[in-house]
């Protein structure tokens, strides 16, 4: 994968029932091969997904590196998620997908510099998914806002 030519997938995208993991996944195999741009392995967002389904990223990434093929990757996902019930799933699932940046921390101000970048007049967005989204050229359903 060459994320200094396409995009990792959504956050959205599920692997195992989980959002997250495929974007996650995604930009390990593209440190694995050097070819990950802008993007961090083991960032906030992918810690989070780890964290939940206590995964060690550099687990994952020597998985990623040895795997044969992309079956063998979603094997040690599916592993680590089968340990969680589908209410929790869907429970974490939800939350990650609204999570937005804490009233005025230094996140929000990054947040707000990039939506106005990337998206003026989206005030209805509101959560890291959907700017990660916009920002990568996704379409993003207009909401209610706040």
């Amino acid at each position: 994968m060459d994320l200094t030519k396409q995009f990792p997938r959504s956050v959205r995208d599920k692997v195992a029932g989980v959002v997250m993991l495929g974007r996650a996944i995604d930009k390990g195999k593209a440190t694995a091969t050097g070819t990950n741009g802008e993007y961090n392995f083991d960032c906030p967002m992918d810690k989070a997904v780890f964290g939940f389904l206590d995964i060690d990223a550099a687990v994952l990434l020597d998985v990623i590196k040895s795997a044969k093929s992309n079956a063998e990757i979603e094997a040690f996902a599916r592993e680590h998620a089968s340990k969680k019930t589908s209410a929790e799933i869907e429970d974490w699932n939800r939350s990650f997908l609204n999570y937005g940046p804490a009233p005025g921390s230094d996140g929000e101000t990054y947040f707000l510099e990039l939506r106005k970048s990337v998206a003026p007049g989206r005030t209805d967005v509101t959560s890291w998914a959907d700017l990660l989204d916009l920002d990568e050229k996704r379409e993003v359903p207009h909401r209610v806002a706040a």
